[in-house]
C-alpha cells in the first residue's frame, strides 16, 4: 500500500516513530556513545555510537524505503558515502570509471587515493559513460550531472554493466529519490548527499548510500565500521526530522526550477540554459523515461564573473552559496571551484520561496 502514496506522504511516514502509546509522536535524539551491556552476548543490541545507534536505524530504514533499496547506511557526508563504497569495490587492477563532467571532488578522491593504489581510474563524460562500461568493472554515474545538468541514460548504461559483470554505482544527489530510482532502473547501489534537498535546511552535512545487494552491504558497513565514517545521531536526528517535509519542499524547488528555466531561456542577458525539464533541453527525452520529477537545480550562462555577482547583489531573494538543495534560493558561480566551465557559468538551487516572487525578483535583478 505505501508504494502507492504520494512523495509528500512517504515522507512523513518514513520518518514517524512508531505508534505506539505514550511515545512521542517525533522520534527524540539520542546522543549515546556507549549503551547498557546485556549478558547474552548474541543479542544484537546497540553496544557502541561508531557500529549503531537507533536514530541511525530509523533514518536508514526511510533511506531505504524512499529509495526502493532492502537497506540503507548513514554517513557523515555523501563523500564519506561514496568513498566508503569505493573502497570496498575497487580494488587494485579494476578499472573505474568516474564522471568527467560531475562533482569534482569523486574525481580527485579517484585520482589522488585510488589511481596510486593501482586502480585504473578513467574519467569519461556523461556522453560517453556507457561506451566507457564496456571495459569497466566499476562505473559511478551522476545524472542529473553536476553542475551542468546533463543526463545520464541508465537503463541503457546499468543493462551495459549488467553484460560486463560491472557494477554500477550511481550519485542521486540532485533529483533525490523523489525525483529518480536509479535501482530500479538497474543499479546495484546507490549513493547520495543528504545535505541537499532530503535534509533542505541547510545545517546539517550527511550522506548515504542504499542497495538490494546484502553482501555489498555488509562490506560497506564494515568499512564504515572500521573507516569511522559515521554519522553524528544529533545529526542524523536532524536529517530525520527534517525529512517529513522533504516531499513538500522537493515539490515546490521542481515547480520554481521549471518556471526559472523558461524565464532564462527567454531573457536577453542568458546565454545558454539548461535543465532537464525543459522540452527542448538535449537531455529532456532521457530525462522523461527516467525521472519523475526534474529536480531544484537549474543551470545557466551569464557573459562573465562579474555578471553573476551583479545578479546575486540586486536580487533581494537569492544569495551567493555553494551547496544546494536549502530552503533559501542561490547561485554558486561553478568557475570559482575549479570546474571546466565558462567563467559566467552559474548553478542556481531553487528555494521554496513563491514562484512568483522569485521570477519576479530575478527577472528584475538580470536588469
Amino acid at each position: 500500500m505505501s508504494g502507492q502514496y504520494g512523495d509528500s506522504t512517504r515522507t512523513v511516514k518514513a520518518s514517524a516513530s512508531q505508534n505506539v502509546p505514550g511515545q512521542p509522536v517525533t522520534s527524540p535524539p539520542l546522543p549515546a556513545s556507549a549503551y547498557h551491556l546485556s549478558e547474552d552476548e548474541s543479542r544484537p543490541l546497540d553496544t557502541y555510537g561508531r557500529s549503531s545507534n537507533p536514530t541511525w536505524r530509523q533514518f536508514e530504514s526511510a533511506l531505504a524505503d524512499l529509495e526502493g533499496a532492502t537497506s540503507a547506511l548513514s554517513f557523515g557526508s555523501g563523500m564519506a558515502a561514496i568513498t566508503s563504497v569505493l573502497r570496498v569495490l575497487a580494488k587494485p587492477g579494476t578499472v573505474l570509471v568516474v564522471p568527467a563532467d560531475g562533482y569534482y571532488q569523486v574525481r580527485r578522491y579517484a585520482a589522488e587515493y585510488l589511481a596510486p593504489l593501482g586502480v585504473d581510474v578513467r574519467e569519461v563524460s556523461a556522453a560517453d559513460m556507457c561506451a566507457a562500461a564496456e571495459s569497466a568493472d566499476v562505473v559511478v554515474a551522476e545524472t542529473p550531472v553536476n553542475p551542468t545538468l546533463d543526463v545520464v541514460d541508465l537503463h541503457r548504461l546499468a543493462l551495459t554493466c549488467r553484460g560486463r559483470g560491472a557494477t554500477l554505482v550511481v550519485d542521486n544527489t540532485t533529483p533525490t529519490p523523489l525525483g529518480q530510482q536509479p535501482l530500479s532502473l538497474g543499479a546495484d547501489v546507490v549513493v547520495a548527499s543528504a545535505t541537499k534537498a532530503l535534509s533542505g535546511h541547510s545545517d546539517v552535512i550527511a550522506g548515504y548510500a542504499a542497495s538490494c545487494h546484502a553482501e555489498l552491504m555488509a562490506a560497506v558497513e564494515r568499512e564504515r565500521l572500521l573507516g569511522g565514517a559515521i554519522l553524528g545521531p544529533f545529526e542524523a536526528w536532524l536529517a530525520l526530522r527534517s525529512l517529513g517535509s522533504a516531499g513538500l519542499r522537493f515539490e515546490r524547488q521542481c515547480q520554481n526550477a521549471l518556471a526559472m528555466a523558461f524565464t532564462l531561456r527567454d531573457h536577453p542577458a542568458v546565454r545558454a540554459v539548461r535543465y532537464p525539464g525543459l522540452p527542448d533541453d538535449p537531455a529532456h527525452d532521457v530525462a522523461c523515461a527516467q525521472m519523475k520529477r526534474f529536480g531544484g537545480l537549474v543551470a545557466f550562462e551569464l557573459a562573465d564573473a562579474a555578471a553573476v555577482h551583479r545578479l546575486v547583489e540586486r536580487s533581494d531573494l537569492a544569495v551567493a552559496a555553494t551547496s544546494f538543495g536549502g530552503l533559501h534560493t542561490s547561485v554558486d558561480r561553478r568557475a570559482r571551484w575549479g570546474d571546466p566551465v565558462p567563467a559566467g557559468f552559474a548553478r542556481m538551487s531553487m528555494g521554496i520561496e513563491d514562484t512568483d516572487d522569485l521570477i519576479s525578483d530575478v527577472t528584475a535583478a538580470l536588469g
